[in-house]
């Protein structure tokens, strides 16, 4: 019976990242320029599964979440030689550490070459970008919600040079997330579980007021 039931355990996997090596990325919107920046496989059990940029934010200490990044063959239809192959920017992944299982993760207007995430808990915070190209959102998501708890418009026409807006701010206690621009552009929403609301300058607190 013991030997069974040592059979039937569920086998640990082994998560881990290999070496950074340097790729280069587009730098700019037409593709034109291209940036050096480090990139490391993730591999499950020995095994390649992905290739990764930047560091994993811990959810639990079970659940993680990581940038891809990944090789798109950019060859021409008339070019026989063989694929050309160029790294490309992609979303985010969820890693579970007890199952071994890698899935994307689902954020709505997410523009892999201009939306910047921030993660806290498991929420996540960037600019979106219409799929029109026109339009730039403040978003919020939770992890395991199909719809955004926040998603208010945040410009309502966008330059080519635009980047939307930079990585968003967050505080602790209590919850709040803030998205700047570089003209100095600036909201603040405050987080109570699913629900958000817009903070002004009349409900911030007087300093020194418990």
């Amino acid at each position: 019976m013991l030997g069974n039931a040592a059979w039937g355990a569920a086998k640990p996997h082994v998560i881990a990242f290999g070496k950074w090596t340097t790729i280069q990325l587009p730098a700019d919107a037409d593709d034109s320029e291209v940036a050096d920046t480090k990139a490391r496989a993730l591999y499950i059990d020995g095994k390649l599964k992905e290739f990764t940029l930047g560091t994993p934010h811990e959810i639990t200490d079970r659940l993680f979440v990581v940038r891809r990044a990944f090789r798109l063959n950019d060859s021409l239809p008339q070019e026989t030689s063989g694929p050309r192959w160029r790294w490309q920017r992609g979303g985010w992944l969820l890693v579970d550490r007890a199952t071994g299982h890698v899935a994307a993760v689902s954020l709505p207007e997410f523009d892999t070459d201009n939306s910047a995430a921030s993660w806290y808990r498991d929420y996540v915070a960037y600019c979106g970008v219409s799929d029109d190209g026109k339009k730039t959102f403040t978003i919020v998501m939770q992890l395991g919600r199909r719809k955004p708890i926040l998603k208010q418009l945040w410009r309502e026409a966008r330059a080519e040079t635009d980047t939307g807006c930079a990585p968003p701010d967050w505080q602790r206690q209590p919850v709040r997330v803030t998205f700047a621009a570089a003209e100095g552009k600036k909201v603040s929403y405050a987080i109570h579980g699913h629900a958000v609301d817009m903070v002004t300058e009349e409900s911030e607190p007087e300093e020194g007021a418990q």
